[in-house]
């Protein structure tokens, strides 16, 4: 009879080596993350900007195409490449920490009432690093699995949604990010 764990390893693809005994690796969880946030809106904590956070896309690069064309073929090459956007989605807190925090950044990005903007990039640009963790909490300090550095970041849209009283959904914020690069 079969043991519990002996089924386990029956549960994935075959490797080319028969006698590989390795079973099915854990896969990450998306709901296992965390994303921080450095140089965001005016120097105080991100902390809460941080417990708030509902879901955020992960990094996207493109390549544009090269085409070289040589005797009687071609070849393709990567050229140019582009980080898309990344997209945060924050409930609002009750104390109004996060629509503060988002205001305080959109602030440094453009004054709106003095109709100045910042003389330089490095004067609001923000950096957010996110985690994706293994699910400890308390006691057992969470390992982090994978991290993302995006650099350069700047609110592209801030959208502070819908207000209905048909719905006990969270008030929420969705923030459009662009940002210039990204290290994983």
């Amino acid at each position: 009879m079969a043991t519990a764990s002996q089924s386990l390893f029956n549960m994935t693809v075959a490797a080319d080596n028969a006698t590989n005994a390795q079973g099915l690796l854990m896969p990450k969880l998306q709901y296992r993350f965390r994303a921080l946030f450095l140089n965001f809106g005016v120097g105080g904590s991100t902390t809460e900007l941080t417990k708030q956070v509902m879901d955020i896309t992960r990094p996207q690069v493109q390549f544009d195409q090269v085409t070289l064309d040589v005797y009687n073929s071609r070849i393709y090459l990567a050229g140019k490449h582009a980080w898309q956007e990344t997209t945060i989605n924050l409930r609002d807190d009750a104390q109004g920490n996060v629509s503060k925090l988002v205001g305080q950044q959109i602030q440094k990005q453009m004054d709106f009432v003095e109709q100045a903007s910042a003389a330089t990039a490095q004067d609001y640009k923000f950096q957010i690093n996110y985690e994706i963790l293994d699910g400890g909490n308390g006691v057992l300090t969470p390992s982090v699995l994978e991290t993302w550095e995006l650099y350069g970041c700047f609110i592209k849209t801030a959208n502070y949604n819908n207000l209905d009283y048909k719905t006990s959904d969270p008030a929420t914020i969705q923030l459009s990010v662009r940002f210039d690069n990204a290290i994983q």
